[in-house]
């Protein structure tokens, strides 16, 4: 297996100060990956004992030691209108009233977490309105496609001679018990957002990194957006919480590509994939294929694949995130994780629960975007 070291830019000389929205889990890691950037870093929640849990427990049991130079503050008395960057780190149902709030502050760039929001995609117009008034960039934190394995990726796509891209499947499996092992105060899904797919939960919503992958692979192999989705949904109601364990969707882009998406949060050993399948060869990205990081393999029909191993740790997925953020809002770029392609995440999340409710195939018209009545059924 030919190895590619994975070594982020350490140098974010636009973004000179983050504030971070939520000491949870996801607000460590963006906090820590800051600090790893030498950048100033405010870390606040509304509950002074999240504060507290990040201090002595989350950040020195994954960093080794806390880093005094991080901030501890309750959001009341969080500085505003000084941050370059804000990231919103909370459940999906509190996202929009924060970033909105976050755009009155007129920042550089907010970066909130996946998924953008919850099925009802209510206030998404609002916010698209208000950060282009503003002239703020936004982003959605899918980190895996700014990753350097789907950079690896995107080159093979470009420059191999695999044919025509035929059909793409992506699967984001994992049982949720990593995610409860990474929030110890949790007993269960009933807990928090995860329990409830109204509030963004479930396999739809918290493993949708897998809807956004495919929509990024098919973007990057010209086959356009998911136009139609049939979709199947196990829920599970059990007089605590309401959430879909398996979410296995049926997909069609707008130049008639066909492919599937599979997430669930039932599956151990852990299945992170993407499979494209070419006229005459193929290419598989693994994330965490290998003990020391992410696998990409190609191989033309019926040969042997080449293996490609990207070494990685966990901090480096969010260190790789901001350095994109950064190399954004320098060159004016595009970005596969900008606010509009977490809106077209949003649709295909909402468009998968209504299909599995009616039974049906739906059809999404991004011209209506991100208004809900942009889907509708076949």
């Amino acid at each position: 297996m030919r190895p590619l070291t994975s070594c982020p830019s350490l140098s974010l000389s636009m973004l000179n100060s983050i504030k971070v929205i939520g000491a949870g889990s996801i607000g460590n890691h963006l906090a820590n990956a800051g600090r790893r950037l030498s950048k100033s870093v405010v870390l606040c929640d509304i509950d002074a004992a999240a504060l507290k849990r990040a201090k002595s427990e989350i950040y020195p049991a994954r960093y080794g030691n806390w880093d005094p130079e991080i901030e501890l503050v309750l959001v009341n008395e969080a500085p505003r209108g000084s941050s370059d960057l804000i990231i919103i780190g909370t459940p999906p149902d509190s996202h929009i009233d924060l970033a909105m709030d976050a755009l009155e502050e007129s920042p550089k760039a907010v970066l909130i977490e996946k998924p953008l929001t919850t099925p009802s995609l209510s206030g998404l117009h609002e916010l698209r309105v208000c950060a282009e008034e503003r002239g703020v960039a936004v982003f959605v934190g899918y980190d895996h496609v700014v990753s350097k394995s789907i950079s690896q990726v995107e080159e093979l796509v470009k420059n191999s001679e695999y044919g025509e891209l035929i059909t793409l499947d992506v699967d984001f499996r994992e049982h949720w018990q990593g995610i409860f092992g990474a929030h110890p105060w949790l007993a269960g899904p009933e807990d928090s957002y995860l329990g409830y797919w109204q509030r963004g939960g479930g396999a739809c919503g918290e493993h949708s990194h897998a809807i956004n992958m495919w929509q990024h692979l098919s973007h990057v192999s010209h086959k356009g957006r998911i136009v139609k989705v049939f979709a199947h949904l196990d829920y599970v109601t059990d007089g605590k919480c309401e959430y879909d364990r398996i979410c296995l969707i049926q997909v069609e882009t707008e130049t008639g590509m066909k492919g599937r998406i599979a997430q669930d949060v039932v599956t151990y050993p852990v299945r992170k994939e993407a499979f494209m399948q070419f006229d005459s060869g193929a290419i598989r990205w693994e994330c965490g294929g290998d003990p020391r990081g992410d696998v990409v393999s190609h191989s033309a029909f019926k040969a042997d694949p080449e293996k490609i191993l990207v070494e990685k740790t966990r901090p480096d997925d969010f260190i790789a995130e901001l350095s994109h953020i950064q190399g954004v809002l320098e060159a004016g770029a595009d970005s596969p994780i900008s606010l509009e392609r977490g809106l077209d995440t949003m649709m295909v999340i909402a468009a998968a629960h209504l299909s599995a409710r009616e039974g049906r195939e739906v059809e999404i018209d991004y011209e209506k975007s991100p208004d809900p009545d942009a889907i509708t059924l076949a």
